[in-house]
């Protein structure tokens, strides 16, 4: 996939949102971040899916795929892609605003939540998102929450886990930094937060019935994010 096909996938995606400050937010995420591309070209979420998208914001990821089965429907999709073939995206996150517009930018397939993770229902899912959002809860609700995932992939699938590597080193800090910059954009309450090094994740998946493997995420960017693919 070109550059200038993805630059127009993101386009296209940000444009279900109605008001301009998200719909610019949506766009400048889609391209600077390297997750999304990434999920696309991979092909991390399995064919016709239950995505749970847990801390979904804006539903970004909802937005995303519901642009890619229009291109791949209208037949304008590229070879040696898979296709997005998600049955459908349920997205769970603690700021009403953004629930209200993730609701509005979603497809026919996605519906949303205002809700806690740590106490929300997640159902069954093929496929569970967690991206830049585990650290917010402690370490006793983090570990509940990978439980409860593990469970709601209880028939198979995969859990995509983008985490902050910690450490000592300059990345990690313009990591939190930034992290909380955004965090303060939303409006929301900026606490305490919880890292762990990226070993650490993925002995803690591991030990809850996961396979994993770590890649590198923050291609482009100065942080220090690394991806966790835990597969059942």
């Amino acid at each position: 996939m070109s550059d200038d096909f993805f630059r127009a996938l993101a386009h296209r995606a940000a444009e279900r949102y109605r008001d301009r400050y998200p719909r610019h937010f949506a766009f400048g995420k889609l391209t600077r971040d390297p997750f999304f591309r990434h999920v696309l070209e991979h092909g991390l979420i399995p064919p016709q899916a239950r995505v749970l998208d847990l801390g979904c914001g804006q539903g970004l990821l909802a937005a995303l795929l519901e642009a890619a089965r229009e291109r791949k429907a209208a037949g304008d999709w590229p070879a040696g892609w898979p296709a997005p073939t998600a049955a459908s995206i349920h997205g769970i996150d603690l700021l009403p605003q953004d629930i209200e517009r993730a609701r509005a930018a979603g497809g026919p397939g996605a519906t949303f939540d205002c809700a806690d993770i740590r106490t929300s229902e997640f159902g069954a899912a093929d496929a569970v998102v967690m991206l830049d959002v585990i650290h917010y809860v402690d370490k006793t609700a983090q570990d509940d929450v990978v439980r409860r995932v593990r469970a709601a992939l209880s028939g198979g699938g995969v859990l995509l886990l983008r985490v902050a590597d910690a450490s000592g080193s300059l990345r990690f800090r313009l990591t939190l930094a930034a992290d909380r910059i955004a965090m303060r954009l939303r409006g929301a309450r900026v606490g305490r937060y919880h890292c762990r090094p990226s070993d650490a994740w993925k002995r803690c998946l591991g030990q809850t019935g996961f396979r994993v493997e770590a890649r590198p995420m923050s291609a482009g960017t100065p942080f220090a994010n690394v991806l966790l693919v835990g597969r059942c």
